[in-house]
């Protein structure tokens, strides 16, 4: 049977593929690449290969190599996650391995000799998505805490950052943008991103009290110049730019 499965995927051309991921209601990819999914270390593209990119989006968004995580796993992710890898995927991420990283499935130890301590918690709270997995980087005074879900095929979302929620893919450039919430903070940044004619593709606003602390989170269809998040970072009421690098 799986032969036959396999033979008759590789019959199909791009077209048909892509037809069939676009052309009905059961189906909703936007390119063959969605159906067969990422290069990868094995062996789930849910468990594994989405892991490591919630780890290394983590990673990238703290800027550095951390020294002491607590991973907190809920759902599919706490029962299942020493068999398919999403321990080993987590901890390879935030070591800045890439999904097809042939060091992955080494990566707790190679976190141990680089003195990092990693502490995995399974937690029993039901979540919104069965894959669920907070990151939680102690090291300085400065807090770090993210919250990613991994929807299949590899994908993932980061939905929580340090308390603010948002929805942040990892698969365009992006940049996150803490501000003080007041008039004209939205405004100046996109204009600027309009004056270098950086379209954005994906933008959301959360704050936790009205005039206090707010994140931006962009999404966009290139990457950005340093010139570019300068010029942000200078604007009135912005505090902080972060680059999200791929």
């Amino acid at each position: 049977m799986l032969r036959l499965i396999v033979f008759s995927i590789e019959k199909l051309n791009l077209t048909t593929l892509l037809q069939l991921s676009n052309g009905g209601n059961v189906m909703k990819y936007k390119s063959v690449f969605d159906i067969i999914g990422p290069i990868m270390i094995g062996p789930s593209s849910s468990h594994t290969a989405g892991a490591a990119k919630i780890g290394r989006v983590a990673r990238n968004l703290y800027g550095k190599e951390p020294k002491k995580t607590i991973i907190s796993l809920y759902g599919s992710f706490a029962k299942t996650y020493r068999g398919h890898g999403t321990d080993v995927a987590l901890v390879g991420g935030l070591l800045d391995f890439d999904t097809f990283d042939e060091r992955i499935p080494q990566s707790i130890d190679i976190a141990n000799e680089k003195g990092m301590s990693v502490e995995f918690i399974v937690e029993d709270a039901i979540t919104e998505h069965p894959n669920t997995v907070k990151i939680s980087i102690i090291d300085d005074e400065q807090p770090f805490e993210l919250v990613g879900i991994s929807i299949g095929g590899g994908k993932i979302e980061i939905v929580e950052l340090n308390g603010f929620e948002l929805k942040l893919s990892g698969n365009y450039p992006a940049i996150l943008v803490v501000h003080n919430d007041r008039f004209g903070s939205i405004a100046g940044v996109t204009n600027v991103l309009m004056k270098y004619a950086v379209n954005i593709g994906h933008m959301e606003v959360s704050r936790k009290e009205v005039g206090q602390i707010a994140l931006m989170a962009i999404e966009v269809d290139q990457d950005l110049d340093d010139k570019i998040l300068k010029e942000i970072e200078s604007l009135p009421h912005i505090i902080r730019v972060t680059k999200m690098v791929d």
